[in-house]
Protein backbone atom coordinates (compact mmCIF):
# COMPACT_ATOMS: atom_id res chain seq x y z
CA UNK A 1 0.00 0.00 0.00
CA UNK A 2 2.82 2.23 0.17
CA UNK A 3 2.83 3.07 -3.40
CA UNK A 4 -0.78 4.58 -2.91
CA UNK A 5 0.40 6.75 -0.05
CA UNK A 6 -0.47 10.91 -0.60
CA UNK A 7 -2.83 9.32 -3.99
CA UNK A 8 -6.78 10.44 -3.77
CA UNK A 9 -9.44 8.04 -3.31
CA UNK A 10 -13.33 8.79 -3.97
CA UNK A 11 -15.20 6.52 -1.52
CA UNK A 12 -19.10 6.85 -2.08
CA UNK A 13 -21.58 5.93 0.54
CA UNK A 14 -19.38 6.84 3.04
CA UNK A 15 -20.95 7.36 6.07
CA UNK A 16 -21.37 4.42 7.39
CA UNK A 17 -20.70 0.57 6.99
CA UNK A 18 -18.60 -0.84 4.53
CA UNK A 19 -17.88 2.70 3.05
CA UNK A 20 -17.11 3.70 6.49
CA UNK A 21 -14.63 1.39 7.37
CA UNK A 22 -12.82 1.41 3.38
CA UNK A 23 -12.75 5.26 4.03
CA UNK A 24 -11.19 5.16 7.61
CA UNK A 25 -8.36 2.66 6.27
CA UNK A 26 -7.52 4.29 3.51
CA UNK A 27 -7.00 7.52 5.36
CA UNK A 28 -4.66 5.69 7.81
CA UNK A 29 -2.61 4.53 4.75
CA UNK A 30 -2.23 7.83 3.57
CA UNK A 31 -4.28 8.59 1.04
CA UNK A 32 -6.60 11.68 0.49
CA UNK A 33 -9.74 10.20 0.77
CA UNK A 34 -13.14 12.11 -0.49
CA UNK A 35 -16.39 10.52 1.34
CA UNK A 36 -19.29 10.77 -0.78
CA UNK A 37 -22.38 10.67 1.31
CA UNK A 38 -25.87 12.26 1.84
CA UNK A 39 -25.53 12.06 5.42
CA UNK A 40 -22.10 14.49 4.77
CA UNK A 41 -22.31 15.10 8.82
CA UNK A 42 -21.43 11.42 9.48
CA UNK A 43 -18.14 11.47 7.26
CA UNK A 44 -17.40 14.71 8.80
CA UNK A 45 -17.78 12.93 12.51
CA UNK A 46 -15.87 10.21 11.30
CA UNK A 47 -13.02 12.38 9.46
CA UNK A 48 -13.08 14.43 13.40
CA UNK A 49 -11.86 10.62 14.60
CA UNK A 50 -8.96 10.26 12.07
CA UNK A 51 -6.96 13.34 13.11
CA UNK A 52 -4.07 11.56 13.66
CA UNK A 53 -3.92 9.19 10.80
CA UNK A 54 -1.47 9.76 7.86
CA UNK A 55 -3.91 10.87 5.39
CA UNK A 56 -7.44 13.09 5.55
CA UNK A 57 -10.82 12.64 5.19
CA UNK A 58 -12.75 15.38 3.19
CA UNK A 59 -16.83 14.94 3.67
CA UNK A 60 -18.39 15.62 0.59
CA UNK A 61 -22.08 15.99 -0.07
CA UNK A 62 -23.08 13.84 -3.12
CA UNK A 63 -26.51 11.75 -3.87
CA UNK A 64 -24.68 9.14 -5.94
CA UNK A 65 -28.53 8.58 -7.61
CA UNK A 66 -28.37 12.55 -9.35
CA UNK A 67 -26.08 12.55 -11.84
CA UNK A 68 -25.61 16.67 -11.13
CA UNK A 69 -24.51 16.18 -7.90
CA UNK A 70 -22.03 13.53 -8.91
CA UNK A 71 -20.61 15.83 -11.29
CA UNK A 72 -20.35 18.42 -8.82
CA UNK A 73 -18.82 16.11 -6.37
CA UNK A 74 -15.88 15.27 -9.03
CA UNK A 75 -15.84 18.90 -10.16
CA UNK A 76 -14.87 19.46 -6.13
CA UNK A 77 -12.11 16.70 -6.17
CA UNK A 78 -10.57 17.83 -9.06
CA UNK A 79 -10.11 21.35 -7.59
CA UNK A 80 -9.08 20.78 -4.11
CA UNK A 81 -7.37 17.57 -4.23
CA UNK A 82 -6.16 17.33 -8.00
CA UNK A 83 -8.25 14.23 -9.19
CA UNK A 84 -8.82 10.54 -9.02
CA UNK A 85 -6.30 7.58 -8.48
CA UNK A 86 -9.04 5.23 -6.92
CA UNK A 87 -12.60 4.80 -7.03
CA UNK A 88 -14.67 2.63 -4.70
CA UNK A 89 -18.26 2.46 -5.86
CA UNK A 90 -19.99 1.24 -2.90
CA UNK A 91 -23.53 3.56 -2.52
CA UNK A 92 -25.59 1.21 -2.60
CA UNK A 93 -29.63 0.94 -1.46
CA UNK A 94 -31.82 -2.76 -1.20
CA UNK A 95 -35.51 -3.24 -1.38
CA UNK A 96 -37.33 -5.89 -0.55
CA UNK A 97 -39.92 -5.12 -3.03
CA UNK A 98 -42.17 -7.66 -4.65
CA UNK A 99 -41.64 -7.98 -8.58
CA UNK A 100 -45.71 -8.56 -8.79
CA UNK A 101 -46.85 -5.91 -6.86
CA UNK A 102 -44.58 -3.61 -5.46
CA UNK A 103 -43.47 -0.25 -5.53
CA UNK A 104 -42.02 1.09 -8.63
CA UNK A 105 -40.43 3.72 -6.69
CA UNK A 106 -37.90 1.26 -5.09
CA UNK A 107 -37.64 -0.63 -7.97
CA UNK A 108 -36.35 2.40 -10.07
CA UNK A 109 -34.41 3.86 -7.00
CA UNK A 110 -31.94 0.86 -6.89
CA UNK A 111 -31.57 1.16 -10.30
CA UNK A 112 -30.50 4.71 -10.36
CA UNK A 113 -28.02 4.13 -7.38
CA UNK A 114 -26.94 0.79 -7.75
CA UNK A 115 -26.15 0.58 -12.03
CA UNK A 116 -26.40 4.05 -12.92
CA UNK A 117 -25.04 6.16 -10.08
CA UNK A 118 -22.27 3.63 -9.75
CA UNK A 119 -21.61 3.95 -14.21
CA UNK A 120 -21.70 7.61 -13.68
CA UNK A 121 -19.20 7.36 -10.91
CA UNK A 122 -16.85 5.37 -12.93
CA UNK A 123 -17.17 7.32 -15.95
CA UNK A 124 -16.14 10.28 -13.88
CA UNK A 125 -13.06 9.04 -12.33
CA UNK A 126 -11.72 7.58 -15.23
CA UNK A 127 -12.24 11.13 -17.03
CA UNK A 128 -10.31 12.22 -14.05
CA UNK A 129 -7.57 9.68 -14.98
CA UNK A 130 -7.21 10.05 -18.41
CA UNK A 131 -7.26 13.74 -17.99
CA UNK A 132 -3.60 13.29 -15.86
CA UNK A 133 -2.18 10.75 -17.54
CA UNK A 134 -2.85 8.24 -14.62
CA UNK A 135 -2.63 4.69 -15.98
CA UNK A 136 -2.19 2.97 -12.64
CA UNK A 137 -5.58 4.10 -11.24
CA UNK A 138 -8.33 1.37 -9.66
CA UNK A 139 -12.10 1.16 -9.87
CA UNK A 140 -13.47 -1.33 -7.25
CA UNK A 141 -17.22 -1.93 -7.25
CA UNK A 142 -18.85 -3.11 -3.69
CA UNK A 143 -20.47 -5.83 -5.67
CA UNK A 144 -22.62 -8.78 -3.21
CA UNK A 145 -22.43 -12.65 -3.28
CA UNK A 146 -26.17 -11.98 -4.87
CA UNK A 147 -24.50 -10.43 -7.80
CA UNK A 148 -23.45 -14.02 -8.94
CA UNK A 149 -26.15 -16.55 -8.26
CA UNK A 150 -29.85 -16.85 -9.21
CA UNK A 151 -32.30 -14.49 -6.68
CA UNK A 152 -34.26 -16.34 -4.54
CA UNK A 153 -38.06 -15.44 -4.12
CA UNK A 154 -37.24 -11.77 -2.40
CA UNK A 155 -34.63 -9.20 -3.30
CA UNK A 156 -35.04 -9.90 -7.29
CA UNK A 157 -34.30 -6.84 -8.32
CA UNK A 158 -31.36 -5.84 -5.97
CA UNK A 159 -29.59 -9.14 -7.22
CA UNK A 160 -30.82 -8.09 -10.65
CA UNK A 161 -28.84 -4.80 -9.87
CA UNK A 162 -25.74 -6.58 -8.69
CA UNK A 163 -25.78 -9.21 -11.35
CA UNK A 164 -25.18 -5.50 -13.50
CA UNK A 165 -22.64 -5.05 -11.81
CA UNK A 166 -20.65 -8.04 -12.54
CA UNK A 167 -21.48 -7.42 -16.32
CA UNK A 168 -20.52 -3.80 -15.87
CA UNK A 169 -16.73 -4.80 -14.24
CA UNK A 170 -16.54 -7.56 -16.70
CA UNK A 171 -17.43 -4.69 -19.42
CA UNK A 172 -15.25 -2.22 -18.10
CA UNK A 173 -12.19 -4.52 -18.02
CA UNK A 174 -12.57 -5.55 -21.40
CA UNK A 175 -12.76 -1.72 -22.52
CA UNK A 176 -9.66 -0.78 -20.41
CA UNK A 177 -7.73 -3.75 -22.23
CA UNK A 178 -8.71 -2.79 -25.54
CA UNK A 179 -7.64 0.86 -24.84
CA UNK A 180 -3.95 -0.69 -23.94
CA UNK A 181 -4.85 0.66 -19.94
CA UNK A 182 -3.18 -0.48 -17.42
CA UNK A 183 -5.94 1.05 -14.85
CA UNK A 184 -7.46 -2.18 -12.83
CA UNK A 185 -11.53 -2.91 -11.93
CA UNK A 186 -12.02 -5.18 -9.94
CA UNK A 187 -15.47 -6.68 -8.63
CA UNK A 188 -15.73 -7.10 -4.61
CA UNK A 189 -18.40 -8.96 -3.92
CA UNK A 190 -19.63 -9.80 0.60
CA UNK A 191 -21.81 -12.26 1.62
CA UNK A 192 -23.78 -10.82 4.64
CA UNK A 193 -22.26 -8.12 6.44
CA UNK A 194 -23.14 -6.55 9.43
CA UNK A 195 -24.39 -2.94 8.44
CA UNK A 196 -27.80 -0.69 8.23
CA UNK A 197 -29.05 -2.63 4.88
CA UNK A 198 -29.63 -6.27 6.09
CA UNK A 199 -33.15 -6.48 8.29
CA UNK A 200 -32.61 -7.65 11.78
CA UNK A 201 -34.10 -10.96 11.17
CA UNK A 202 -31.26 -11.78 9.14
CA UNK A 203 -28.78 -10.44 11.44
CA UNK A 204 -29.85 -12.56 14.24
CA UNK A 205 -29.73 -15.51 13.01
CA UNK A 206 -27.16 -16.00 10.36
CA UNK A 207 -23.42 -15.74 9.59
CA UNK A 208 -22.58 -12.65 8.74
CA UNK A 209 -19.06 -10.33 8.04
CA UNK A 210 -17.96 -6.86 9.99
CA UNK A 211 -17.37 -3.77 7.81
CA UNK A 212 -13.95 -3.68 8.26
CA UNK A 213 -13.26 -7.66 6.06
CA UNK A 214 -14.56 -5.75 3.43
CA UNK A 215 -11.81 -2.93 4.15
CA UNK A 216 -8.92 -5.45 4.32
CA UNK A 217 -10.43 -6.61 1.10
CA UNK A 218 -10.20 -3.74 -0.37
CA UNK A 219 -6.54 -2.90 1.11
CA UNK A 220 -5.49 -6.50 -0.21
CA UNK A 221 -7.11 -5.69 -4.09
CA UNK A 222 -4.93 -2.36 -4.24
CA UNK A 223 -1.97 -4.01 -2.54
CA UNK A 224 -0.72 -6.52 -5.13
CA UNK A 225 1.80 -5.72 -7.35
CA UNK A 226 0.76 -3.75 -10.67
CA UNK A 227 0.91 -6.31 -13.09
CA UNK A 228 -1.33 -8.66 -11.05
CA UNK A 229 -5.45 -7.89 -11.45
CA UNK A 230 -7.96 -9.42 -8.50
CA UNK A 231 -10.80 -9.19 -10.98
CA UNK A 232 -13.25 -10.91 -8.47
CA UNK A 233 -13.13 -10.88 -4.84
CA UNK A 234 -16.00 -12.88 -3.06
CA UNK A 235 -15.67 -12.66 0.74
CA UNK A 236 -18.43 -14.48 2.45
CA UNK A 237 -18.59 -15.22 6.62
CA UNK A 238 -17.88 -19.05 7.42
CA UNK A 239 -20.88 -21.01 7.19
CA UNK A 240 -22.98 -18.70 4.81
CA UNK A 241 -25.06 -21.31 2.51
CA UNK A 242 -25.47 -18.97 -0.47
Amino acid sequence: MERWSGRVAVVTGASSGIGAAIAAELTKKGLKVAGLARRVERVEELSKSLKSAKGKLHAVKCDVSNESDVQAAFKWVKANLGGVDILVNNAAVAYDTSLSSGSTEELKRMLDLNVLGLSVCTKEALQSMKERGVDDGHIIHINSVGGHVPPREFYAMFSASKHAVTALTEGLRRELVNLKSKIRVTSLSPGLVRTEMPPEKFLDTCPSLNPEDIADGVLYVLGVPPHVQIHELTIIPVGQNI
